[in-house]
């Protein structure tokens, strides 16, 4: 190992890491702009993403530096930020996102994030559990030492309910909300309160299936394919910005009840996905489309 790479393990294992993700309106210098201001502070870029939507004339970037006082650079950038007219997020990158997940009875997805996060695969902490359901509805469950909060929604209780959970994300200062098979419908006013931070699993099929026993359905069409779509919750159903889609092929030998074990599977393996690109701020929105950087 050469002096120079001696120092540079060194350097890394000794100086704080930061992610900076940002979006503005695309125009020249902003590249030279940012990585100049990085340098002035002392900066040192490890990893950089960025594109530009020709279509929407927007610039999204992703950097990941090393800095040993961030706090005078990030005085610095917000003024350039607002020079520029740009939305951005900071912080350290040993800080992990707080979130809270939300299920139903359904609780394959809840179990997969549980042992991502226990394993240090999905760097986050899992500040709570909610459920409209009491804890014996998730018998397979072990949340150890995680809060769990039951908390049942009917039509005349839901905007109580609602009002509950909001004061919940904000008491446990959760970053993001998961509905990991979370079967209840939020509201208008819940889904703009929880606009950017909160992400939805469900099943696709080609066609589509509404209604109960969508399994039943596609299996008596003889659906060749199923998947499924992790979004942004907005008001709009199910009309959210896309973060994260899987398929799986399905055979003329798979009964409904295959289907539905497989699409499990594939459930977990997208939300996974999308969560994991959520906590490492990977993720923008761009009109009703999103940039995921790998």
């Amino acid at each position: 190992m050469t002096a120079w790479s001696r120092m540079a393990r060194a350097r890394n294992m000794t100086t704080p890491r930061h992610i900076l993700a940002l979006s503005c309106e695309d125009r020249p210098g902003l590249v030279a702009a940012v990585s100049g201001a990085l340098a002035d502070h002392g900066g040192n870029i490890v990893d950089a993403q960025q594109y530009n939507d020709a279509d929407t004339d927007r610039f999204f970037m992703r950097l990941v530096f090393e800095m040993e006082h961030a706090d005078p650079f990030r005085k610095a950038f917000a003024t350039l930020a607002h020079t520029h007219g740009m939305s951005y997020r900071m912080r350290r990158a040993d800080r992990p996102k707080r979130v809270l997940i939300m299920v139903s009875k359904f609780d394959h997805c809840l179990v997969d994030l549980l042992y991502r996060a226990r394993t240090g695969e999905l760097e986050m902490e899992i500040v709570g559990v909610v459920s409209n359901h009491p804890g014996s509805a998730l018998p397979g469950v072990n949340l150890r030492d995680i809060p769990f909060h039951h908390i049942p929604v009917t039509k005349a209780t839901k905007p109580a309910a609602e009002a509950a959970l909001l004061a919940l994300v904000e008491e446990t200062g959760a970053e993001l909300v998961v509905l990991a098979r979370y079967m209840q419908i939020l509201s208008d006013d819940a889904a703009r309160a929880l606009a950017g931070r909160c992400v939805n699993i469900h099943h696709s099929f080609l066609p589509g299936f509404k209604g109960a026993r969508p399994y039943h359905q596609a299996h008596r069409r003889g659906v060749k394919m199923i998947g499924a779509s992790a979004h942004f919750v907005t008001a709009d159903l199910d009309e959210g910005p896309i973060i994260a889609q899987g398929v799986e092929r399905i055979t003329h030998a798979d009964t409904p009840e295959r289907m539905i074990a497989r699409g499990r599977e594939v459930e977990q393996r997208v939300l996974a996905r999308a969560v994991r690109a959520l906590v490492e701020d990977r993720v923008f929105t761009n009109g009703a489309r999103t940039v995921v950087f790998d």
